[in-house]
């Protein structure tokens, strides 16, 4: 068993399901969607991107590709949230909500892409 493949697998999985969890719920009801969760899912995006450095095939490319889009979503989420929470005069809003939760709906769908390539990789190198 590869160990680094482990932890890459680990670490592509776990910013699916941190994504997930914090997608999970009424998109407009603030109550279903932790702060902390966000937190979580970006910067285990952002470990699962260092990562996926250094591979030079085609499908580490697009690995990568899917990985800054999955961070750059998750990124403008956490500045949309601390936005609406800190800033702004209403506070979290349904709509204000919607939105942070739309651009982690972004960030979910490339991390579902990242995984079926990983899991495609791993069924082309056993044939």
């Amino acid at each position: 068993m590869n160990f680094e493949k482990v932890v890459f697998g680990f670490f592509i999985t776990m910013a699916l399901t941190l994504n997930f969890g914090f997608f999970v719920g009424d998109i407009s009801d603030p109550a279903l969607h932790n702060g902390y969760e966000l937190v979580a899912a970006l910067v285990v995006s952002l470990i699962a991107t260092v990562l996926k450095f250094g591979d030079r095939t085609q499908l580490g490319a697009v690995h990568l590709a899917t990985s800054l889009v999955a961070d750059v979503q998750l990124i403008v989420a956490a500045i949309l949230w601390v936005w609406v929470k800190q800033v702004s005069d209403t506070g979290i809003t349904p709509d204000g909500m919607a939105l942070i939760v739309s651009m982690s709906a972004g960030a979910l769908l490339a991390n579902i892409i990242s995984v079926v390539l990983m899991v495609s990789e791993i069924m082309q190198f056993r044939r």
